[in-house]
């Protein structure tokens, strides 16, 4: 009886251990399996962003237009003003290209570090900024979420109050060019930290 016990105890123990080593190596031939996967599938995620077409090459005449849009845009519009604006429709177009490249001609232009981190928050920290560039923060979100609603007549009357004819055409020239870029930028995958101006 004890040894009938003792042979059935080794012989699932046996089992158990061939079963364990047998789960063992399903589960290393799934990881190496899900490895090589996620490898293929990454791979290929990274070829199809390459593959994306260089804008300024293949379509150069409407490149050059948008350049020489982004110009006249500026023209005659305080350069701090005219980051913030680009820097702000940037954040809410989630385009990190632009986003770094803004924030770095930012600095370079000496604005500060505290402004720069204020400006998505910019109505809970109002004191950071002059009203004339609170009201270009204020037109430049509208603008660029316009699908959202429009852009408020309270909104529009503000920044004409704040800015003359000309200098008001002048931001909102600005605001089109920002996202025209915004959307290059995205629609071609262009990559953070790789400024190709």
């Amino acid at each position: 009886m004890c040894m009938t016990t003792n042979t059935t105890h080794t012989m699932n123990a046996t089992t158990t251990m061939n079963a364990g080593h047998m789960t063992s190596a399903a589960h290393t031939t799934n990881t190496a399996t899900n490895t090589a996967t996620n490898t293929a599938t990454n791979t290929a995620t990274n070829a199809t962003t390459n593959a994306r077409i260089n804008f300024a090459k293949a379509a150069p005449k409407a490149f050059r237009a948008l350049v020489g849009f982004d110009i006249a845009a500026r023209e005659g519009l305080d350069p701090a003003l005219v980051e913030l604006i680009q820097i702000r429709a940037s954040h809410l177009n989630h385009c990190a290209y632009c986003l770094h490249m803004h924030t770095n001609d930012a600095r370079k232009a000496g604005e500060s570090e505290d402004r720069l981190h204020m400006v998505a928050v910019w109505r809970e920290a109002p004191h950071f900024f002059t009203e004339k560039e609170r009201a270009a923060l204020a037109l430049t979100e509208s603008v660029t979420l316009v699908a959202d609603g429009g852009v408020p007549d309270a909104v529009y009357a503000e920044a004409a109050a704040r800015f003359d004819e000309k200098e008001l055409a002048q931001v909102l020239a600005l605001i089109f060019a920002i996202n025209t870029w915004n959307r290059v930028a995205l629609a071609t995958a262009k990559m953070a930290g790789t400024d190709e101006r």
